[in-house]
């Protein structure tokens, strides 16, 4: 009894009607999934965790939409935005620096910087009483604004301290990501950089989980149904809209730095339009009001969209084209939610049957 209490208490906190998974079963293969994963360098090696790596730190983008859109029913193309000021802020200060105390800071200070931008571009739109579409379209703008003007810096001119910002050949040798000062740092690589990731990633996961399912969480949802009648209970609802945008902005940024470092490279292509695109595949394939279905369908896309790179096909956007476009015909609300809802009929309508083994 003892030790079922406590479990129980330990993932109260995380269990709630906006997130599935509240049972112990999901928790007991919540638990050795994330062993599995712990485990999986010393199966593989550090290279496939290096690797396996970059769908982890993909997963985290797409929480971050998953957020803003699935729970405040903010559909934000500006993901990428985040994600690509944060890399090459994260680059300009570690390659102007150098040493291992600046490269330690400049993770916050990159977050900081992303968060920071978030914070700015959602005031204007949603204290501008920007809504719905336009909010689409207008954070569509700002990333092909920023496409366009990185893509255009590869001029002496455009040099940042030592650092040149090098337009569509990119800033390369962004060092790996560090924690520590001088001798003592830990430089994140292979097997490391990977467990840093994972951790990061089953962190956020629950930390994301707590807040949907909390009064602000509800908060958000009252939000995405029904604003206006949201604002007449007397609920802030452009500060609500405003603190969800910037908490995804951090979020995207933090990937932003996690996949600059992974590469030690960074080019205009973050702000592409392929790339803003693809969180929303990814989001919508597996629901966008499920975080779980954004981490499944985020890994499962990825992965997918790699086999093919490897074996030279050209046609990786069209086939995920096509799966988001039978998605959103056959299952709208998404992969996961649909595998939610189908086992939770069997289990409230389970089929028996006689003894002649016909089905009742």
């Amino acid at each position: 009894m003892g030790p079922a209490s406590a479990f129980d208490r330990a993932r109260a906190p995380f269990e709630g009607p906006n997130t599935a998974g509240n049972t112990r079963g999901f928790w007991i293969g919540f638990l050795a999934v994330f062993a599995v994963l712990l485990i999986y360098p010393l199966l593989f090696g550090a290279y496939a965790a290096s690797n396996a790596a970059q769908f982890l730190f993909s997963a985290i983008l797409g929480l971050s939409l998953c957020f803003v859109w699935g729970y405040a029913g903010i559909l934000s193309f500006g993901q990428v935005v985040f994600y690509g000021i944060a890399g090459y802020t994260f680059g300009l200060l570690s390659l102007n620096f150098g040493s291992a105390l600046v490269t330690t800071l400049a993770l916050p200070a990159a977050v900081a910087i992303a968060t920071l931008g978030a914070f700015v571009l959602g005031y204007f739109m949603f204290y501008g009483e920007v809504r719905d579409v336009y909010v689409t379209i207008l954070t569509l703008v700002v990333t092909l604004v920023l496409y366009t003007f990185m893509g255009q810096t590869a001029g002496s001119e455009w040099t940042i301290g030592s650092v040149a910002l090098g337009g569509f050949n990119g800033m390369p040798a962004i060092p790996n990501l560090t924690l520590g000062v001088d001798e003592s740092a830990l430089r994140l690589s292979g097997a490391t950089f990977y467990w840093f990731t994972l951790l990061s990633l089953a962190v956020i996961y629950l930390g994301l989980r707590a807040l949907v399912n909390g009064r602000f969480g509800y908060t958000m949802v009252a939000v995405r149904e029904d604003e206006d009648r949201t604002q007449m209970l007397g609920y802030d609802v452009r500060r609500v809209k405003l603190l969800v945008f910037v908490i995804g902005g951090a979020l995207a940024g933090f990937a932003g730095v996690l996949y600059a470092t992974w590469g030690n490279y960074i080019n205009p292509d973050v702000f592409g339009i392929t790339f803003a695109s693809i969180p929303v595949v990814w989001v919508t394939v597996g629901g966008r009001r499920s975080l779980l279905g954004a981490i499944v369908a985020t890994v499962a896309i990825e992965w997918f969209r790699q086999q093919l790179a490897v074996t030279g096909s050209q046609y990786a956007i069209v086939v995920v084209g096509a799966l988001l476009l039978a998605v959103v015909l056959v299952l709208p609300e998404g992969v996961v939610p649909w595998m939610r809802a189908r086992l939770r009929n069997r289990s409230e309508h389970p089929q028996s049957t006689d003894s002649t083994g016909v089905v009742e």
